[in-house]
């Protein structure tokens, strides 16, 4: 069992949020409640044990968003769903990449970050319309970065809000066990959803990105957040104005917000998300939390011991276990 290292357990952000953050997101929120309007389509697939959906719903300002939805086959009763939100540039790729939580009997909603997915192993099919007059850096961090009402992760965030809204809509899904789950940017969605919905059962936040982001002069030359420092490089004169509008969208905002059981995790050589801000940002973490601390794992490593502590982590905090033994693990690292 690993604990957080010392210099890593009394961590504490000095940066509070804005003073209307939560209106922001109310008002967001509100603006966002246009008819859901989810579509499943059951699709042929290659698996003998699940049942595959092709997903569509009305994202922010009314866009489509696309899913996979893929629910055990035999299941005798509607299931816990885990809504997997993506990595920077993933997209939602193939039904056979996402059978973990199927295979221990839960239904798992795998969706499209709005305009990724579109050159790796994990293609999306979700366009991103929105066009902006500020001044950015190719991809999506600096997307809007002058206006916290027209930055890319407003968008993101109500999508995200949005997905759990399109889990319960299913009726092979217990509303009453929704999950949500991510890696990177995946875990900043999670994070998101989870202080944004009131539904939400429990989080796997795994490494979130865009947490205690108070300096850029403080943030590695890494993709993504080297888009960030691009910006600052070429707009020295709009870093200010930029670092007030992440303050709208920061991981650990949003923490201080959620209120429902969560397992961080956090990888000790990780050069993109430091494991200071994910300490940090952990700390900060309304409510119950666990953390599993992996000594030697970098950034979004495949790592079947975290994989195993999720599935445990879940069926505990959901009071069932299923497709997986009553027993504790004694191979997950989590304090």
């Amino acid at each position: 069992m690993n604990g957080l290292p010392e210099a890593l357990a009394g961590l504490r952000s000095a940066r509070r949020p804005p003073a209307d953050f939560d209106a922001f997101w109310k008002d967001t929120l509100d603006a966002a409640a246009h008819p859901l309007d989810p579509v499943f389509t059951e699709v042929a697939a290659e698996l003998t044990a699940a049942t595959v959906y092709d997903v569509s719903f009305a994202g922010s300002r009314g866009h489509r968003i696309a899913a996979w939805l893929i629910v055990p086959r035999h299941a005798s009763a509607a299931v816990g769903c885990v809504v997997q939100f993506l990595g920077y540039g993933e997209g939602r790729g193939a039904p056979l990449d996402w059978l973990l939580w199927p295979a221990v009997g839960r239904a798992v909603l795998v969706v499209d970050t709005r305009g990724q997915g579109g050159a790796n192993l994990r293609p999306g099919s979700t366009p991103d319309p929105v066009g902006t007059t500020h001044p950015q850096v190719p991809g999506f961090v600096t997307r809007g970065l002058l206006d916290p009402a027209e930055y890319y992760y407003r968008d993101a965030y109500v999508d995200a809000v949005r997905a759990v809204d399109t889990a319960i809509a299913h009726p092979a899904v217990d509303p009453g066990r929704i999950v949500v789950s991510g890696c990177s940017q995946g875990g900043l969605l999670a994070l998101a959803a989870a202080a944004l919905h009131d539904r939400v059962a429990a989080a796997l936040v795994e490494s979130p990105f865009l947490c205690e982001v108070t300096d850029p002069a403080l943030l590695p030359d890494r993709q993504p957040y080297r888009e960030l420092l691009r910006f600052c490089q070429f707009h020295p004169q709009h870093v200010a104005r930029a670092m007030d509008t992440l303050s709208y969208f920061d991981g650990v905002a949003l923490a201080e917000r959620a209120d429902c059981p969560a397992l961080f995790s956090l990888a000790m050589r990780d050069q993109v998300c430091s494991p200071a801000s994910v300490a940090t940002t952990y700390h900060h973490y309304a409510g119950p939390k666990r953390i599993g601390v992996w000594p030697f794992a970098g950034h979004a490593e495949p790592n079947g011991y975290q994989r195993r502590a999720e599935v445990e982590f879940v069926a505990g905090v959901l009071g069932d276990r299923p497709g997986v033994h009553a027993g504790p693990s004694s191979a997950a690292p989590v304090s």
